[in-house]
């Protein structure tokens, strides 16, 4: 490999975590271990186009900035949701030419925005006045996409609380502001929330596009972009495809002229099922009631809520664990309680789980460890981020 590359194992057929846990001499290291398996991303991308056909997805790097994930997104075409100049930087040095990309952060950086400027990435989310006036001022010549909300009312993550505008009111009087400025309005955008559970949601705010795309139409505007945002499972893909058929349908009644351009922010869909998180035991410690009778066994992990786990945290996302002993059928099940390394009571994992009694050195895996993990985990209290391995399918 070349300088700096990480290295990619190939395996057939399918990738077993045993045999990596095997192979890698994990008994021996201190440091937790992500094994990414980069063909899961390429399956997810191909779903993707057999399911969605008519949206280009562009990649929330915010989900997860693994230089070798982006990378490989773009040499399989998608485009890219960006949310900082450093995102930027990352992406438009993958070879992806600004036109894949859309600045989606409502509220950026004025150096910010003079990145995207310089580099010509003109596609970018606006939501409230003073956006505008700084567009005006600092990137006249942008794509202005009009963010309204339109949540689902069951999302693991809302959004509405911090961007978007009121689609009846607020997102007309925004459009107005850039006519009267001279600016370019070319589409409009929402999100549902991340973690989407309200399938409906889609259509609903699709209809509340349809509505903005005549409104700028009226004005003149030459509206050519729908972005419909994130909020796509990663690790559930009979959801996912409940989801397309609601999106295909409503895109073909409301949006049935193809000259319009839509284009949705998955993060967690391309990402979440490809990683899986290996953890080492490092102490144990017996909880017992007041009859001396064993009622929990407490396990410390060399990865916790400041690390890897701090999706439980941001992604109120439930994890579960998986022990890697033969004769585990066999075993007694103890209710178990899982925390993280450092010196915090926060740091807690995961609670009443039932396992079998493990010991110190035993090592536990986490799958769907790929959305909001890697650009998140810090090293608090000195404790390590994992590394990563990288397979792939030959």
């Amino acid at each position: 490999m070349a300088s700096g590359v990480p290295e990619i194992h190939y395996y057939e057929h399918e990738l077993s975590i045993r045999r990596v846990i095997e192979e890698s001499g994990l008994q021996d290291l201190d440091q937790a271990l992500n094994i990414c398996d980069l063909s899961s991303v390429e399956r997810k991308h191909r779903l993707w186009q057999r399911l969605l056909p008519r949206i280009r997805p562009y990649y929330a790097v915010k989900c997860n900035d693994d230089p070798m994930v982006v990378q490989l997104l773009a040499d399989l075409g998608t485009g890219f949701d960006c949310a900082s100049k450093n995102e930027l930087k990352l992406v438009l040095g993958c070879n992806v030419s600004p036109e894949r990309i859309i600045f989606a952060n409502p509220c950026r950086p004025v150096s910010h925005l003079e990145y995207a400027k310089e580099h010509q990435v003109a596609n970018g989310t606006v939501d409230n006045e003073f956006e505008i006036y700084k567009l005006h001022k600092h990137y006249p010549n942008s794509n202005l996409i009009v963010r309204f909300k339109s949540e689902a009312k069951e999302a693991q993550c809302p959004l509405g609380d911090k961007f978007g505008c009121n689609a009846d009111v607020d997102a007309t009087a925004l459009m107005l502001l850039a006519k009267s400025l001279n600016l370019k309005v070319t589409g409009t955008s929402f999100h549902v929330g991340s973690g989407c559970s309200e399938l409906e949601a889609y259509d609903r705010a699709i209809k509340k596009a349809k509505n903005l795309f005549k409104f700028g139409e009226l004005l003149g505007y030459d509206m050519d972009l729908l972005d419909i945002g994130g909020g796509f499972p990663g690790s559930d893909d009979g959801k996912f495809e409940r989801i397309s058929e609601i999106v295909n349908t409503s895109v073909e009644r409301h949006f049935p002229d193809e000259r319009v351009q839509i284009i949705a922010e998955p993060g967690r869909f391309f990402v979440a099922a490809a990683y899986t998180l290996i953890c080492k035991i490092h102490a144990k410690r017996e909880v017992r009631n007041e009859a001396g009778k064993l009622d929990t066994v407490m396990y410390y992990l060399n990865d916790g809520v400041y690390g890897s786990f701090n999706c439980i945290l941001y992604d109120h996302q439930v994890v579960t664990a998986e022990h890697y002993l033969d004769e585990a059928d066999a075993l007694p099940q103890f209710k178990s309680l899982i925390w993280g390394p450092s010196c915090d009571a926060l740091d807690k994992i995961s609670e009443d789980l039932l396992l079998p009694n493990l010991n110190r050195g035993d090592l536990i895996g986490f799958s769907n460890m790929g959305a909001y993990t890697v650009p998140i985990a810090s090293p608090f209290n000195g404790f390590e981020v994992p590394k990563t391995l990288y397979f792939r399918a030959i």
